[in-house]
């Protein structure tokens, strides 16, 4: 599996998704933005790959290419969460989804779920948006901007059908797709959407998907056979689908916060919305067996540890 020539993926790790990155001629474009808090990390990187691409010009000098351009996927704050450090490096425009235009403009951080989920963002101005159903282009390349609702019910996918290349964001992974924010603060319409969503998936022609989490992969129909797998359980069981959210929201809240103590835990998730939501509406534990739940399910993962009072999250973030 290779990328063509003018793509770069920048593979990030918790808490940041993924940077791909697009080079035409001396400027290049980039889709995502990673988390607030690894935002001067982007930028350092997203230097060094601008720099590593330098191209001949005459006169003999070799300049570092511009970042020109930033495009999004979708409002989640681990891909929005760069877009203000970005755009204070490189004076670069950035374009997003039309369907998140208002929540952005208006810094709605309700809808941004930056409250429910008690995450941070850097508010920024965007400069234009791209409307599902349009085409531009990147690298290069044509791309179809194709609507993906469910992990975000605005959430747009990009498919370029000369390469046969996705870029999925948190649609598609290699072993699943994001949580279903919509379906468990209850809206009704995000699970059937996101079974539509990987429906339409299935039926584009793809050779590589590059995902907003992880490396990019070729193995097309076994990551979409495993992502309705996980839907279809999600669909016969909303509690497995509530605890799965819960445990990964948390895990991430936690590299964010890098520690927390255990006994402030249970009232940390009362505090949060989005777990108190879930709990309410799915689990229906009290608070002190909700966080005793939570710090038994993430021990045996291995997710976190213990150490003198404090939750500590076993993955640097």
């Amino acid at each position: 599996m290779k990328l063509p020539g003018s793509i770069q993926l920048i593979e990030r790790g918790w808490l940041s998704s993924n940077n791909v990155l697009f080079f035409e001629g001396e400027s290049a474009t980039l889709v995502d933005a990673g988390y607030v808090g690894h935002a001067p990390q982007t930028v350092e990187l997203v230097k060094s790959a601008l720099a590593g691409r330098r191209s001949r010009i005459p006169g003999g000098q070799s300049p570092g290419r511009r970042l020109s351009r930033l495009i999004n996927t979708h409002s989640h704050s681990d891909h929005i969460g760069g877009n203000a450090a970005l755009q204070a490096a490189f004076g670069c425009k950035i374009v997003i989804p039309a369907g998140i235009e208002r929540m952005v403009s208006d810094w709605d951080t309700h809808a941004l779920l930056l409250d429910a989920a008690q995450q941070r963002g850097a508010r920024f101005a965007h400069d234009a948006v791209i409307e599902a159903g349009s085409e531009f282009d990147m690298g290069g390349l044509t791309w179809q901007a194709l609507p993906a609702p469910g992990h975000d019910m605005e959430a747009l996918i990009y498919y370029c059908p000369e390469k046969r290349i996705l870029i999925s964001g948190d649609a598609l992974w290699r072993d699943g797709f994001g949580i279903i924010f919509g379906e468990l603060m209850g809206r009704k319409d995000a699970l059937p959407a996101t079974r539509s969503t990987l429906e339409m998936i299935g039926r584009l022609g793809v050779d590589i998907v590059i995902p907003g989490h992880g490396a990019a992969f070729d193995d097309f129909d076994a990551a979409l056979g495993r992502a309705f797998q996980r839907l279809a359980s999600f669909e016969a069981d909303g509690a497995r689908m509530g605890r799965n959210a819960v445990r990964a929201c948390f895990t991430f809240n936690l590299l964010d916060l890098q520690r927390l103590r255990e006994d402030e835990l249970p009232a940390y998730l009362k505090s949060v919305p989005f777990f108190d939501h879930v709990n309410q509406r799915m689990l229906g534990f009290s608070d002190e067996d909700f966080a005793s739940w939570l710090l038994g399910e993430l021990l045996r993962s291995r997710s976190i540890e213990l150490r003198d009072g404090w939750i500590l999250p076993t993955m640097a973030p």
